[in-house]
């Protein structure tokens, strides 16, 4: 089955978004070179690592003896992007994602895989009416102030949700908020 790369080697934009009202959110990880755009639809949780994990190789590669690469401790002012998703809005729904540090570019490096299904056998070939069995992939590149920047919009947009509850750690609705106590 062939895949389909969407590769962005040294994007226009790179950020986390959302489309609806908190505790209805689809986050989106959307991507554009000139006039080619891909979103890709992830859970906020997903959202939230992506960002961690990012931090945390750039905070990494700042402490490596002999470092040659210039990493900004903070997002660089030029680079904040605070604008609203760009249309079209989904590409496919991420499953599998993988990050890395291409040291050849000085790059973090995204891959986004779809969603399998889980129901599909392993061992059967899929039967596709339409003779259209391609697989989709996302492939990210980008320079360590860019990711910065993509770090400080996603945290931002994750804590943008609803309020948590201080006793039970739980999101609360507008419409009230029922807090389960964890047990102790």
């Amino acid at each position: 089955m062939p895949t389909r790369v969407h590769e962005f080697a040294w994007p226009d934009r790179v950020v986390i978004g959302t489309v609806g009202a908190p505790g209805e959110r689809t986050f989106y990880l959307q991507v554009r070179a000139g006039s080619q755009i891909v979103s890709v639809a992830l859970e906020k949780q997903q959202s939230a690592q992506l960002a961690e994990k990012i931090d945390e190789i750039l905070d990494q590669l700042i402490t490596v003896k002999g470092n040659p690469f210039s990493v900004p401790t903070s997002s660089p002012v030029e680079l904040d992007d605070n604008e609203p998703l760009e249309a079209p809005v989904e590409q496919f729904r991420a499953g599998a994602m993988s990050l890395g540090w291409d040291p050849t570019t000085a790059q973090v490096v995204i891959e986004a895989y779809p969603i399998g299904d889980p129901d599909a056998d392993e061992d059967e070939e899929p039967f596709d009416i339409n003779g259209d069995d391609e697989t989709e992939m996302l492939l990210v590149r980008m320079p360590v102030g860019t990711a910065r920047a993509f770090t400080k919009r996603t945290r931002e947009i994750v804590a943008a949700g609803r309020p948590t509850c201080a006793l039970c750690g739980y999101p609360m609705d507008p419409d009230g908020h029922t807090c389960t106590l964890p047990e102790v």
